[in-house]
């Protein structure tokens, strides 16, 4: 059971989304490439996982803190927040700006 979950976890390939606005547009959504970059984060491939989607690595932590937060709310939390977010929606709007 237990090598069993590690093969599904390392074979998400077979279960990713196709982006539909890359399917009937033609042209990448700013969310393209995430679901491949947590991917290659489970096979250790740091450097193509930041190449994929740079806005991975702050997300990350921003997704860990907000759940952190709801079951040990932090003192300044809204400001580490906020701060992570810039960081993570510029980042995203950069990718997305390069792509084209």
């Amino acid at each position: 059971m237990k090598i069993h979950l590690i093969s599904l976890l390392f074979s998400l390939d077979d279960f990713m989304l196709p982006c539909l606005n890359k399917k009937f547009l033609g042209i990448d959504c700013p969310g393209c490439g995430l679901q491949r970059a947590m991917a290659l984060l489970l096979h250790g491939e740091f450097k193509e996982a930041f190449l994929m989607y740079p806005a991975i690595y702050p997300l990350i932590p921003l997704l860990g803190f907000v759940l952190y937060n709801n079951f040990y709310p932090v003192k300044h939390a809204g400001k580490v927040i906020i701060t992570l977010t810039v960081i993570t929606v510029s980042l995203i709007i950069t990718n997305f700006i390069a792509k084209f």
